[in-house]
């Protein structure tokens, strides 16, 4: 199966549909991969959520559409699936940082952000060693910090680096995504075999069994490569079901 092949479709649907309401359960059938598992993928991918391509997309046309004239404001925003004219005109301010109102009236520069495109020939990694392992039920102790996909990358490594000021060589690093539907935002724990500190939470994980794959480093750009690929490759042909939690420990 070629991955960035069924992207590009999907992206062909996302873009058919801009006017109308996309569907992600099509969206992830395109893939062959269930709903939250796409917006997982989707976001390690593109460093966006799945939610925030699609208004960016459909943004950028109705600027376009608004700059030619032929449309009033309303008739715009129940286009893009704005329920209504002041929604609409918040998001189209946020993004590109004026009113729908000022389009017609003045000379103005407009955002444009494009389709995203994959190239389908580009090799992919396809060499992932793992093992399953049934591990006993786990109290660890520690902190975390509220982040996202986008900004994990930088967040991380910066409160794992101040966990370890604070109480030493931390012995997990964990990322935490709860919501069975939510596209951004995740948590990010540092935890410890034993309870260094009163102030550190007690968190607890239920005996079961894991996917294990093994990184010969510790370096932040390589757990995020791993954890890429195994979104990128494994996924799509995983035939495990998960539980109601994701978790990544390292």
């Amino acid at each position: 199966m070629n991955i960035y092949k069924n992207l590009n479709n999907m992206l062909d649907y996302i873009e058919n549909n801009l006017e109308s309401e996309i569907k992600y359960s099509q969206l992830a059938k395109i893939l062959g991969i269930n709903e939250m598992m796409l917006q997982r993928f989707f976001s390690i991918l593109c460093n966006m959520s799945l939610s925030e391509y699609i208004r960016k997309r459909r943004l950028s046309n109705a600027g376009v559409d608004l700059l030619n004239g032929k449309e009033k404001i309303i008739d715009v925003a129940i286009k893009y699936q704005y329920e209504n004219a002041t929604s609409f005109s918040r998001a189209f301010e946020n993004f590109h940082g004026i009113k729908p109102s000022q389009v017609k009236k003045n000379q103005v520069k407009l955002k444009v952000f494009s389709k995203l495109h994959f190239e389908e020939q580009q090799e992919q990694d396809k060499n992932i060693e793992y093992e399953i392992i049934e591990r006993e039920e786990i109290t660890l102790y520690g902190m975390k910090t509220e982040t996202s996909i986008e900004d994990i990358k930088i967040d991380a490594p910066k409160f794992y680096k101040e966990a370890e000021q604070k109480y030493g060589d931390a012995d997990y690093g964990m990322t935490e995504y709860i919501d069975r539907f939510g596209e951004e935002k995740c948590y990010y724990w540092v935890l410890y075999n034993k309870l260094k500190d009163e102030k550190l939470a007690k968190y607890v994980i239920p005996k079961s069994k894991w996917l294990s794959f093994k990184i010969n480093s510790q370096n932040p750009e390589e757990i995020q490569k791993t954890t890429k690929n195994f979104y990128l490759n494994f996924v799509p042909s995983c035939k495990y079901k998960r539980t109601s939690r994701i978790r990544i420990l390292s």
